[in-house]
């Protein structure tokens, strides 16, 4: 479960990333909604990956409250998904 939430993780940051930084002004600028819809469902499905994960993790990670909402947060954040690493335990 760790790996799958490692790499669940990353695609979720990356989606995030390529969706606010690349997709969202190419929709402002250009007038041109296309990258939007197409990277929008994939990253809404791998942040609802992600958030389920990080519950089941959550309990079997023994996690505190304070550690299960950082790693929550990292999800919001740009590049914070790249961080969570450092709450997992092989």
């Amino acid at each position: 479960m760790i790996n799958l939430f490692k790499v669940v993780s990353l695609l979720e940051g990356v989606s995030y990333i390529l969706l606010l930084f690349i997709a969202t002004p190419i929709k402002y600028i250009y007038d041109n909604p296309t990258y939007v819809k197409w990277l929008g469902m994939p990253h809404g499905l791998l942040f609802v990956a992600y958030i389920m994960l990080a519950f089941f993790l959550w309990e079997s990670q023994k996690w505190s409250a304070k550690e299960f909402f950082i790693v929550c947060l990292l999800s919001l954040l740009p590049f914070g998904t790249f961080f969570v690493g450092k709450y997992l335990k092989e």
